[in-house]
């Protein structure tokens, strides 16, 4: 048990839920299945036991497979660190720069956000990652990098290891009439391989192939994401947060500058605020490292002026159709169905008569906040999300920017 918890530390037991969720089951079979195959087909390729080339290939192949799932595991299971309930920053005149959570009844510090999916405020957040079922964070953002560096590497391991072995393999049986390519294959043939290589065989090493390839492609791509933010000590939300900032200055000609806070000037110390040989990241989570010209509020008031610019943006809608909430309706017309939005984010149901403030759309569906009661305001109920053009129409009288609906809106 020990040793267990030495690998993977467990906040709560129930953590382990985490792993019944379409992400984990998803990547946790393809790395089960391009793992198993290498190994199958490095002992038909190149056995282990008689040559160092072969033992070192294997014993690679296995550190591959045990680094990926160490930082996969934990990237799940330590999770990004969670703002306590109910807090509130020591000064109370610190509180009029920070935005109130409802849901978790307390301010959100510097570089926190409320995640729906999680229902709590997280430390640094990036992102919610549906393929780990969890938020990457503050507490978990160098195990969630290191498993993006991994996986590509292991997974081009495993492609070299099935292209040879379906080469070794194929190359006496079938002419493909390359005659001028030709591999000396004479130290790995030194012993006969102790499995077939059958048809079976070698359609599930194309099918591993395929996948190899493609996970080396995609999770490479997001490694190269998560890096340029990490060396600019950002996050994926501070740097839409940061575009929004210039758009906002430009659109309001208003002739402020706007410097990123948390940019320490250089990549390398950048780069150490989430990369420490302990694996745990520097600081708190609550208070951070800043630029000289700027001070630990620097982006929640940015953050507000932005939430004040959306109310003022935000147009009010009234539905005149039903809607259930379902992701792709088509009930609602082949257009609404097949132009429905290529995200998580959540789908809200209409009835006739309710109150909708939009922020923004496409063609075919808008997304806005719907507004609610007074009940449902004091406890802290917020229901945001997509909804189809076509079953709301923009009332005739805009109230969205007045005093009393600002009101109602919730940080």
């Amino acid at each position: 048990m020990k040793f267990l918890s030495a690998v993977v530390s467990f906040e709560n037991l129930h953590e382990v839920r985490r792993l019944c969720h379409w992400g984990p089951v998803i990547a946790l079979s393809v790395i089960a299945i391009c793992s198993t195959m290498a190994m199958l087909d490095s002992i038909i390729w190149y056995w282990p036991l008689d040559t160092t080339g072969g033992s070192v290939n294997f014993i690679m192949l296995l550190n591959w497979t045990v680094l990926i799932l160490y930082n996969y595991f934990n990237a799940m299971f330590v999770g990004p660190g969670y703002i306590p309930l109910g807090w509130k920053p020591e000064s109370q005149q610190e509180s009029q720069y920070l935005q109130f959570c409802r849901v978790c009844q307390g301010y959100k510090p510097p570089r926190s956000h409320h995640c729906r999916k999680c229902n709590r405020c997280v430390m640094k957040m990036d992102h919610h990652c549906p393929w780990i079922n969890n938020c990457c964070g503050h507490q978990n953002h160098a195990y969630f990098t290191s498993f993006l560096f991994l996986a590509p590497l292991g997974c081009s391991h495993a492609a070299i290891i099935f292209i040879m072995t379906m080469y070794t393999q194929l190359y006496e049986r079938i002419s493909f009439g390359w005659s001028t390519v030709k591999i000396d294959m004479s130290a790995v043939r030194r012993v006969q391989p102790l499995m077939p290589f059958s048809v079976p065989a070698f359609a599930a090493t194309l099918f591993a192939l395929g996948l190899a390839l493609g996970t080396t492609i995609a999770v490479g791509m997001l490694f190269f994401i998560q890096m340029k933010v990490i060396l600019r000590n950002k996050t994926s939300i501070e740097a839409w947060i940061e575009e929004k900032a210039k758009d906002r200055i430009q659109y309001y000609q208003t002739g402020e500058e706007f410097v990123f806070p948390y940019d320490l000037g250089g990549r390398w110390e950048n780069f150490k605020q989430v990369f420490t040989w302990s694996g745990t990241p520097r600081g708190d989570g609550i208070q951070w490292p800043i630029h000289p010209k700027c001070h630990q509020h620097t982006l929640t008031i940015e953050q507000l002026k932005q939430k004040a610019d959306k109310r003022v943006r935000s147009v009010q809608y009234q539905a005149v159709e039903d809607y259930n909430g379902a992701c792709c309706p088509v009930s609602k017309g082949l257009h609404t169905f097949f132009r429905t939005p290529c995200t998580e984010e959540p789908r809200i149901p209409l009835a006739k008569g309710d109150t909708i403030l939009a922020t923004r759309g496409t063609k075919w569906w808008m997304y806005g906040d719907k507004v609610l009661g007074d009940e449902q305001m004091k406890a802290g109920e917020r229901i945001r999300g997509w909804f189809p053009r076509r079953c709301v129409e923009k009332c005739h009288y805009d109230t969205a920017a007045s005093d009393n609906t600002s009101e109602k809106k919730i940080n």
